[in-house]
């Protein structure tokens, strides 16, 4: 012991002490888990929980977010009551102006995630705002959006408070004692060493809010966020405040208001914020006050008097600027780390630390009790971020945009502006040549989303709540693929090899398909978890017999090879490479893509000779090309492998082969198109780590007997048995509307579900969504058949029909002719 009288021992040790570290401990206090400390460096919220608004705002922008924040308004109401700590929570209720017509049709899809999960939110008239706060100005609003369970705390009132529940729950907290090393051993940490001492621990959670991503990268973690200066002032009393004053976004004007003890707290969110300290956090900056920038503040106290003309008149007590921690894509970071077992993550919080705590801290405490995240978190796990994304150059740039992101608007499809060209495929000069509109959906990689052509128009302004701009772009080219040929830049691939005397069997075990298949074929499955819920969605070539490709989406190339490390025997004799960035991939697709390939190449693609999903070595030129007869947009086709260095050979030889056979350079917008007409699925947003085979359509994939049991395979038979209420269904819909994800889906009026994902269905002309529905029993086709189905899409209904079948080509005679 030291005279911090720190223990030898713990099983966890949380890093930091603002207000989500606190509420790790308590939360895991709560689990029973009180071998666990918590060290703060300074003392408790004097990193940036100090300065927190505290505002309580439970809807998101997705569902899972929102179900996430939820939880933060149970437990701060009964926080107070369990710990004897005042937490000065109130439920004020909440406003969200709109001033135009765009601002409320994104309002309305926001109240659709509170339907869903079962969060009041109600459209109203800028008449009703003035119900709730008669001086606002209102003439110049479209109308607004009322949560009923927004509110506020005071948040060092309630870090405070989940410190003293962990405490009564025999969680030891040490302020005044920075960690300065945690050690490792065999890709798991082992210690945390501080100024006063060593701790050995199972496990630990970096809470470190703003020092997050130096303290993750002194273990080689990523930890993608960056703080940058965020403003607010404070007047002094205004008399004649409404009581409960109610949280109010001006959300086109970027300020946000809320009361404080009869004072008005104005702050907001600029396009163009300052990053600080990008090189990396001083230790000793506890409650730190950055220097007052008159002209920041000016826009939001002109926007603040033009909402609420009081304001003229009213003194100002503090001005503050102060740092907040933000990440490239304004989403938290939650999660084991994929390069250090037993390493958790909660940091990145975006200036919603407070709301967000509640839900984080349990998120985590469960996962490490439990040993699986319980509830699926791919929209904010930490296993979404590439290395790239946490270099100071890319997070100086990207992060001071993502601050002006919170209030500015969320169109769909929007794509960042800064911190561009990170990573291109080797065939991005051509791509641009041929007019691509790029976008980085996934990670850094620039991906062609639709190309400007003379047949298809000149783009000028992207984004729109309404028909989309590039949608005539992308029909041009989906019927070009349908009518003749299209190449597809699909370089972002993951592509991992396995190679060894136990490849086969570790493969059998991973995937629920069998891939016992002979050399030369190519193989559809998901890995699954134990509870039967699919973690990855993949393509397996088998190239020897001790040597398989397995290819993944972009997005999930990190997650796919941490779940695949993890998951595999020990004493295996295999081993997993990531060929990801050796390999461009071209896919060539459309009716005529055996007639132009077959131009360039020395082997036969006759149905015959090339069978529907298998694969070969062909030679283009002289370059030899793995060549694996899929498609993603259900058209015959193949995905051409090709080293990085020879790929633009094969390229050009593709393109100038091409002359008669009406060629079009496609993108990912075409793509996904194609893709739901063909009833194709996408992992992260038709299924997930909560959905089985079974669910989502895919129970062919699943071979019950082959001979090694694959990880799920218990609850698969288990399931199989006892049926499921929920289904994944796809629908068309008339009228295209702009079909996204999570719009409220009803059967003879009565919420059902949600979509999953949606779009144009160029090809057959429909609107087409995916979504899971759930019936009151077992669900059954009869079910599905007999009702009548509806979806709201920014406030307006419009029927949908169920299909047994895909619109396209559904018995497969164009992909496998």
């Amino acid at each position: 012991m030291t005279q911090y009288n720190l223990p030898a021992e713990a099983r966890a040790v949380v890093i930091g002490g603002g207000i989500v570290g606190c509420s790790v401990a308590y939360h895991l206090g709560k689990l029973g888990w009180s071998d666990t400390v918590l060290l703060e460096r300074d003392v408790l919220t004097s990193g940036t929980s100090w300065h927190a608004a505290g505002i309580v705002g439970p809807l998101r922008s997705s569902l899972n977010l929102t179900c996430l924040s939820m939880y933060a308004v149970d437990l701060f109401q009964s926080l107070e009551e369990e710990t004897g700590q005042a937490t000065g929570y109130r439920r004020t209720g909440g406003l969200w102006l709109a001033q135009t017509q765009d601002r409320m049709a994104e309002l309305h899809r926001t109240a659709g995630n509170g339907e869903i999960a079962g969060l009041e939110a109600d459209i109203i008239s800028a008449s009703d705002v003035a119900g709730c706060w008669p001086e606002l100005k209102i003439d110049d609003l479209a109308g607004a959006l009322w949560v009923p369970a927004d509110g506020q705390t005071n948040p060092v009132d309630t870090t405070m408070a989940y410190a003293k529940g962990a405490r009564q729950n025999g969680v030891k907290i040490v302020e005044k004692c920075p960690v300065t090393n945690i050690e490792t051993h065999k890709t798991r940490v082992s210690a945390v060493v501080t100024e006063h001492g060593r701790i050995r621990c199972e496990y630990v959670i970096n809470c470190g809010g703003m020092w997050a991503r130096q303290l993750g990268a002194s273990v080689g973690v990523d930890v993608p966020l960056q703080a940058t200066e965020h403003v607010y002032f404070v007047t002094e009393p205004i008399a004649g405040l409404p009581d409960p004053l109610p949280i109010t976004r001006d959300l086109d004007a970027g300020i946000y208001m809320k009361e404080d003890a009869g004072k008005l707290v104005i702050g907001g969110f600029e396009d163009e914020a300052r990053a600080w300290c990008p090189d990396g956090i001083p230790m000793d900056a506890s409650y730190t006050i950055l220097p007052e920038d008159w002209d920041r503040y000016a826009v939001f106290m002109e926007n603040g008097i033009t909402r609420f003309p009081v304001l003229e008149n009213a003194g100002i007590r503090q001005f503050m600027n102060g740092p907040e921690s933000f990440t490239p894509d304004t989403r938290q970071i939650i999660g084991e780390a994929p390069t250090l077992k037993n390493f958790f993550v909660a940091a990145g919080f975006n200036s919603i630390g407070v709301v967000s705590s509640a839900g984080a801290g349990k998120v985590i405490a469960e996962w490490i009790d439990g040993g699986e995240p319980p509830m699926d978190v791919w929209e904010v796990d930490i296993q979404r971020f590439g290395p790239d994304q946490a270099t100071t150059a890319f997070l100086s740039k990207r992060c001071v945009e993502s601050l002006g992101n919170q209030f500015a608007m969320h169109w769909p499809y929007k794509q960042p502006t800064t911190a561009r060209d990170i990573t291109r495929t080797p065939f991005h000069d051509r791509l641009a040549g041929c007019g691509a509109h790029f976008g980085t959906p996934v990670m850094t990689w620039e991906r062609p989303l639709w190309f400007n052509t003379r047949d298809s128009g000149t783009i000028t302004s992207p984004y729109s709540y309404g028909p989309q701009p590039w949608w005539p772009n992308a029909e041009h080219e989906a019927l070009a693929t349908r009518d003749h040929v299209a190449v597809y830049d699909l370089t972002p691939f993951s592509k991992f090899e396995f190679a060894g005397p136990d490849a086969e069997h570790e493969l059998q075990r991973l995937i629920a398909a069998d891939v016992a298949v002979p050399v030369g074929r190519t193989v559809y499955g998901q890995m699954l978890n134990r509870h039967g819920g699919i973690e990855s969605d993949v393509t397996v070539m088998r190239l020897d017999d001790n040597r398989f490709w397995v290819i993944g989406g972009a997005p999930t190339r990190i997650k796919d090879h941490t779940w695949i490390t993890r998951q595999m025997t020990g004493s295996a004799s295999v081993t997993v490479n990531d060929l990801t960035d050796d390999h461009a991939v071209l896919g060539v697709m459309g009716a005529n893509s055996r007639s132009l390939l077959s131009r360039v190449c020395d082997s036969s693609l006759a149905n015959d000779d090339f069978e529907f999903s298998t694969w070969q070595e062909i030679h283009v030129r002289d370059v030899a090309v793995r060549a694996n007869r899929l498609s993603f947009v259900g058209e015959l086709g193949w995905e051409l492998y090709i080293p990085k260095d020879k790929a633009l050979d094969v390229y050009d030889t593709i393109v100038d082969a091409a002359n008669g056979l009406g060629l079009a350079h496609a993108g990912m917008f075409a793509l996904d198109s194609c893709r739901l007409e063909k009833g194709y699925r996408h992992w992260g947003h038709d299924m997930g780590p909560e959905d089985t085979p079974l669910e989502v359509g895919l129970g062919f994939a699943v071979a019950y007997e082959k001979s090694v049991e694959f990880i799920g395979r218990e609850a698969m038979l288990r399931k199989r048995e006892a049926g499921s209420k929920r289904r994944l269904v796809l629908f068309s819909i008339g009228g295209n509307p702009l079909v996204l994800h999570d719009e409220p889906v009803y059967r003879d009026d009565e919420l059902v579900g949600q979509t999953t994902s949606g779009g144009r269905a160029f090809r057959t002309g429909d609107s087409l969504a995916f979504a899971m529905i759930a019936a009151p029993e077992k669900i059954t086709q009869e079910w599905i058949d007999s009702g009548a189905f509806s979806v709201r899409i920014a406030g307006e209904i419009h029927a949908m029909s169920p299909l047994r079948k895909p619109p396209y080509d559904p018995d497969g005679i164009r992909l496998k002719g």
